[in-house]
């Protein structure tokens, strides 16, 4: 019985020796590593980026939109009944102990004008929780007050795409605007927060009181009517609590009975994170499947290289028998080479999918997370398909007839 060490030697130089073959042989576990590796790397960036977006945006957040109504057996999509008002979110502040804080929106798009110079942007009137709610920080100037929502005052806070537009590098904070040809005190100027994840500038917004938005700007079908509620929730431990009060509490609040349904919806922001973050993970399992295949083709190629090689070395084959090797042996020799190819093979598809993900990062400003998981996964698969595929080239090999093998020309 021939030792590993010496059966390794004997294959690493049956490998050197047909360098070309070998390279081609290792070419498609190359590809398949690499593909697979790059694939579960933007995956697992996308759902990272998915994940920082939605921390961003606070996952202990409740977003309260008006609900349907059926009109002549018709029912119309959600949003189509005004049924939110102000003091809805005034009451779930007051009422829920669940809740910390609450912004309540009214929103729509409208012309902004400083001087000679003009800009359309989205226009939304918020009440003062909306710097808690949504984690916005003031670059320059102060944020709303009570008394700025109770009085419809007219004053503005600009975000730094639309203070850019109309100021250029200038600080606005004490100059006059004009919204729909009403002046407004621009008071602060947001931090930026660049583009969302679905690519809309966070940053092109004017914040108004939602008082002065309902009475001097937009007008309201029905009083004190808000288009959204957003709650920020105390804890991520108190979501599912703070949703049955906040449920429980407009329900009453709208007399519905219970056998109607709520004429409002309440969306868990924490349960759509995990949504996105398991659709993602299903897409990057999706794709890492996809590349894998080129492993089988790889795996394949081996095999083929393998009973090549048996053919072309049959002689010397026959040769190690008649000096003392037994077909163990010689099965061992063509696994260890087609293990040996398809982990070299292996080691630098590793390398190439590290490589290719840097690359896609960069050039399209994709994030991309190479997880060790992934690396171990790959490199595992690719040397079990260099050993499973060497196994019939290896096996045909060890019953080759020393006599036979030798006359073989």
């Amino acid at each position: 019985m021939i030792s590993l060490t010496e059966t390794s030697r004997v294959s690493f130089r049956a490998i050197v020796s047909n360098k070309m073959r070998s390279g081609l042989a290792m070419l498609g576990i190359v590809i398949g590593v690499g593909a697979v590796i790059a694939m579960l790397a933007l995956g697992a960036g996308a759902t990272m980026q998915i994940k920082n977006v939605m921390s961003s945006m606070g996952s202990n957040l409740l977003v309260i939109r008006p609900g349907t109504v059926t009109s002549g057996g018709i029912r119309m999509g959600a949003g189509s009944t005004p049924s939110l008002t102000l003091s809805d979110a005034t009451a779930i502040k007051a009422e829920c102990p669940s809740v910390e804080e609450v912004l309540a929106q009214y929103s729509g798009m409208a012309q902004v004008v400083y001087g000679n110079q003009n800009w359309s942007t989205q226009v939304s009137g918020v009440t003062e929780g909306v710097f808690v709610v949504n984690d916005w920080q003031l670059q320059s100037g102060r944020p709303f007050m009570e008394q700025d929502i109770r009085s419809a005052t007219k004053v503005a806070i600009l975000g730094t795409t639309v203070a850019e537009e109309l100021f250029g590098y200038s600080d606005p904070v004490g100059e006059t605007i004009r919204i729909k040809n009403i002046p407004f005190q621009v008071i602060g100027v947001l931090k930026s927060k660049g583009e969302s994840s679905w690519g809309r500038d966070q940053d092109d917004i004017v914040m108004v009181p939602v008082t002065t938005a309902q009475k001097r700007l937009f007008g309201m079908p029905r009083p004190n009517m808000v288009s959204s509620i957003t709650v920020k929730v105390k804890s991520e431990d108190l979501m599912s609590k703070a949703q049955e009060e906040v449920t429980l509490l407009l329900r009453q609040r709208h007399k519905i009975s219970s056998s109607q349904e709520d004429d409002f919806t309440v969306r868990n922001m924490e349960q759509a994170m995990e949504a996105a973050q398991e659709s993602m993970k299903v897409m990057s399992l999706l794709l890492g499947s996809i590349a894998s295949v080129s492993l089988l083709v790889g795996g394949i190629g081996i095999m083929n290289v393998m009973l090549v090689s048996v053919t072309e070395r049959t002689r010397e084959i026959g040769i190690r028998m008649a000096v003392g090797a037994t077909s163990k042996d010689i099965m061992l020799q063509f696994l260890v080479e087609s293990g040996m190819l398809s982990m070299t093979g292996g080691a630098v598809g590793v390398f190439l999918g590290m490589l290719l993900s840097y690359v896609l990062s960069r050039a399209f400003s994709w994030q991309t997370v190479v997880l060790p998981g992934s690396v171990a996964l790959a490199f595992g698969f690719s040397a079990m398909v260099g050993i499973v595929f060497g196994l019939y080239p290896a096996y045909k090999a060890s019953l080759l007839n020393p006599i036979e093998a030798l006359r073989y020309e």
